[in-house]
């Protein structure tokens, strides 16, 4: 079996092997303020220079051109504290500044960083300490004791709250070397001259006090022997016990007559002092016994500086030959390694106290040996102690609790299980199995508030279990168990339940779960709509909804919430993804078939264009949305059935929407609206044939109107463009039309005013038309020289009164040609003669003349002609006419 060794020996580097001559390695030239850095001075040639070696990257030393008597590097940061002659300086490595300097009227001697932010400074006769802060300077501390005088200064300590400080010096006396040290009370300003070599404070919380207590530590080798005194200083906390003082022999092998301690760290995590001697022994003792746990030689050279090494909670020296070396006490080994050794005092008590004070394993059969004897006894008190107390909580288990279950209550007495569990909570926190056997009880006695002190003090570890058995008293009690215990799916079902919905998002997302959040939203939905409708926003909050959009509306129709689902929708919508075109067309369905109205503005603001057009096109015009339809609808077939409702629609916008089709649908869209209802489409089918009628062509439109034989229409359509048109079938065509609808007066608006129309023909169709009013045939006829056809007709059609019309008030002139029209249709001659006379307006009387002469019926209007010179006519055309009626 091989031998147990309680530490652990490390060497971390070889001072040589990074450069570091070895003449170099000694006190006057190499610093170690704590584990982090060690700084050494050397001259190489002429050159002197300063090397920092950061024990996180010892292989890479940083070497700086410096020359100084003295090189310190803060225990913390890569701060550097130089000294030459009496000048002081304070450097920032990294970002190469000097952060302060400051000249002193005496030699420093010796000086040391005592925290992070204060160096001590030693002169020949006064200590001070220096400030990193600010632009302080050096503050007088204390006078130095004589008890020191012509000693080397090795040393300068202080306790955390530097109310106590140490100065540590060496001389040789009588063929040893002695230790002085001068011990200083801040408060008291009282210093004591104390022989020692080595020493530190620490802060050691003794069993059963509340407050820690300031321990100073010292070791000295005298002409009386070697010891290890442990001592309070200072007036001990309200309420502890006093430390009591120990005297510990350090024992020196007979081959170390002149040895002595030089260097002591101490552990406070471990309560451990770790010292070490000249020859390179070093002694771990207990602080709480005084006990020698080990003692053995590390070096066989001289470590000659030391500091704590945290990552071990041991010791780490430099020695002379430039090992860097750490010695930590192994937590795996030293309680086996003590209960093997007996010749460590009380062994047994030690190593199970050192298991108990530090959590270690290795004395698990003496802890519930000794737990046995006790509760075997009745002890059940001590035997809770023991339980309590047992490193590791090897006996914090299922069945210690049931044991103490097991134990009848005394009558007046606190029943032994709370006892137990009245020490675990003193400690510290209860495992799961105690917090769940402890709240078993109180809940059952409903005092629910003691398990909320509990809470509050973290003195119960939550678990699942405790939680359930909590909720049935106080659900929002339980969600506080959940949530420490971390159980994220109970922790939500409380949120829902407690009505929290808000907090359930933030929660799962902070601890990276993922609920099934549509079964969530179903529950709340049935208990509370309105803040299920929250839910759901909140669900889709993000870029990335937390739950598929499709099941959160399926949960909304389940309840039949259209309205809530709606806004959930147009908000989770917004972006107009084309990935959810489907739930566009969802959300347009469900307001299409529940409120038209709404569907109605939503496409109105154009928000989606990726849901099923054709499928919301029909139900739009099932919903009577017929305007919304035939913006959705692709298929003639299915515009045709739609656009036919012109009552439904507007009309402009109806105009308008036959721009948006071919020349071709919109002749058959136009066609269907006059076949459905010609009397109710009739003048939204002009307006559309007006404003397009360029793109449709204005004879298929002429040809569409005809052939529903609507001159309606037809006048309506023509009118519009009528004078803005030089197409003569156009013309032709308004004023068929206009006759057929009986707008005689815009026929002879158009008769009188257009050049377009064929005068021919035009004049056919109207004595074809047999008008109630001829005027317009005289106006066609008079304007384009067919009086002799006119007068032909009206004659011959017994419409002679517009004969007189037209010479009477239509053009006069034309008399000489109707007279001889009247003449060829063989007219009496009293009403030619009484025509003549009735004739007041100017008309040429050598063109009457003529005609009447053409005719040999000049002397017709011989009466005319003397009633012309009787009443003084000088015209030479008359006086020739009657001259050659004479003759």
């Amino acid at each position: 079996m091989a031998t147990l060794l309680p530490i652990k020996f490390q060497e971390h580097l070889q001072l040589t092997n990074v450069g570091i001559t070895t003449a170099n390695i000694a006190f006057q030239f190499v610093t170690m303020e704590s584990d982090k850095f060690i700084c050494v001075r050397e001259k190489v040639g002429e050159t002197s220079q300063v090397v920092i070696i950061d024990m996180s990257d010892p292989t890479n030393p940083i070497r700086r051109p410096i020359s100084a008597d003295s090189a310190i590097m803060n225990p913390v940061s890569k701060v550097i504290a130089l000294k030459a002659q009496k000048t002081l300086q304070i450097f920032n490595i990294e970002m190469k500044t000097k952060i302060k300097s400051y000249s002193m009227q005496d030699d420093v001697i010796f000086w040391k960083w005592i925290n992070e932010k204060m160096i001590a400074l030693v002169t020949e006769t006064v200590v001070y300490h220096w400030s990193m802060e600010g632009d302080a300077q050096p503050v007088k501390m204390f006078e130095r004791h004589s008890s020191l005088s012509g000693c080397q200064i090795i040393n300068y300590r202080c306790d955390a709250a530097a109310n106590w400080l140490l100065l540590i010096g060496i001389s040789a006396q009588q063929n040893r070397v002695v230790g002085a040290m001068q011990l200083y009370s801040v408060e008291r300003k009282v210093s004591q001259p104390i022989e020692g070599h080595a020493a530190a404070f620490v802060q050691f919380k003794m069993e059963g006090n509340q407050q820690e207590s300031n321990l100073f530590i010292f070791a000295v080798r005298g002409a009386a022997g070697a010891k290890l005194h442990i001592i309070e200083v200072g007036t001990p906390p309200t309420g502890n016990t006093p430390f009591q003082k120990k005297a510990i022999d350090i024992f020196f092998p007979p081959e170390a007559q002149n040895d002595f301690p030089v260097a002591m760290q101490v552990s406070k995590k471990n309560s451990i002092v770790y010292l070490i001697t000249k020859y390179g022994y070093v002694h771990l003792f207990d602080i709480e016994s005084g006990a020698c746990i080990y003692t053995n030689r590390i070096s066989a050279d001289t470590i000659f500086v030391t500091a704590l090494h945290e990552a071990s909670n041991g010791i780490i020296g430099v020695n002379r030959k430039g090992q860097v070396l750490s010695v930590s006490m192994d937590e795996e080994t030293v309680v086996p390694y003590i209960q093997q050794t007996t010749s460590i005092p009380n062994n047994n008590d030690l190593a199970l106290r050192l298991a108990v004070r530090n959590n270690l394993g290795g004395a698990d059969q003496l802890f519930v040996a000794k737990f046995n004897d006790l509760f075997g006894r009745g002890a059940y008190s001590e035997a809770a102690k023991v339980a309590a107390n047992a490193p590791k909580g090897i006996l914090r288990t299922p069945q210690t609790i049931a044991k103490f279950q097991q134990v009848p209550t005394q009558q007046g007495q606190t029943s032994p299980l709370l006892q137990y569990f009245g020490i675990l909570l003193d400690q510290g926190q209860l495992n799961k199995y105690e917090s769940l056997e402890l709240c078993r009880p109180v809940l059952a006695q409903g005092r629910k508030q003691l398990l909320e002190k509990w809470l509050k003090e973290d003195k119960m570890e939550c678990s699942e279990e405790l939680g359930d058995m909590v909720k049935a008293a106080d659900p929002t009690l339980a969600l506080s168990v959940y949530l420490r215990a971390n159980v994220p799916n109970k922790v939500i079902q409380c949120f829902a339940e407690t009505g929290q919905f808000q907090k359930i998002v933030l929660y799962a997302k902070k601890v990276g779960y993922t609920p099934d959040y549509i079964f969530l939203l179903r529950n709340v939905m049935r208990v509370n709509p309105e803040s299920g409708a929250q839910f759901a926003g909140m669900l889709v909050q993000d870029d990335e909804p937390l739950a598929d959009i499709t099941q959160i509306v399926d949960v909304f129709m389940e309840q039949n919430m259209v309205q809530q689902c709606t806004a959930f929708l147009l908000d989770a919508l917004k972006n107009n993804r084309p990935s959810e075109g489907p739930l566009q067309t969802r959300l347009l369905e469900m307001n299409l078939m529940a409120a038209p109205q709404v569907a109605d503005a939503i496409m109105g603001n154009q928000m989606f264009s990726h849901y099923d057009r054709a499928h919301i096109a029909t139900l739009c015009e099932k919903a009577g949305l017929l305007q919304r339809a035939l913006e959705h609808y692709t298929d003639l077939y299915d515009i045709k059935r739609a656009v036919v409702h012109t009552h439904l629609l507007n009309a402009d916008w109806l105009v308008n929407f036959f721009g948006t089709l071919s020349v071709e649908d919109s002749l058959e869209c136009l066609k269907a609206m006059l076949t459905a209802n010609i009397r109710q489409n009739l003048q939204v089918c002009v307006q559309v044939a007006t404003k397009y009628h360029e793109q449709l062509t204005t004879n298929a439109l002429i040809d569409l109107f005809e052939s529903f034989k609507s001159f309606e229409g037809l006048f309506y359509f023509l009118g519009s463009i009528v004078n803005f048109s030089q197409d003569p079938e156009v013309h032709f065509k308004y004023i068929e039309a206009a006759c057929k609808t009986g707008q005689i007066k815009e026929v002879e608006r158009i008769c009188r005013e257009s050049n377009c129309y064929a005068p021919e023909r035009v004049k056919n169709f109207l004595k074809e038309a047999k008008l109630t009013d001829q005027l317009p045939l005289i106006i066609v006829c008079d304007r384009y020289d067919f009086v002799h056809d006119l007068v032909l007709y009206l004659y011959r059609n017994n419409l002679q009164k517009y004969i007189e019309i037209y010479v009477q008030k239509v053009n006069p002139s034309r008399l000489p040609v109707v007279v001889g029209g009247l003449l060829d249709v063989d007219c009496s001659e009293d009403i030619i003669k009484n025509l003549i006379l009735v004739v007041r307006g100017q008309f040429n009387t050598d063109e009457l003349v003529e005609e009447v002469e053409k005719r040999n019926r000049l002397k017709l209007i011989l009466p005319w002609l003397e009633t012309r010179i009787h009443e003084g006519s000088v015209e030479p055309a008359t006086h020739n006419a009657v001259a050659k009626i004479y003759i």
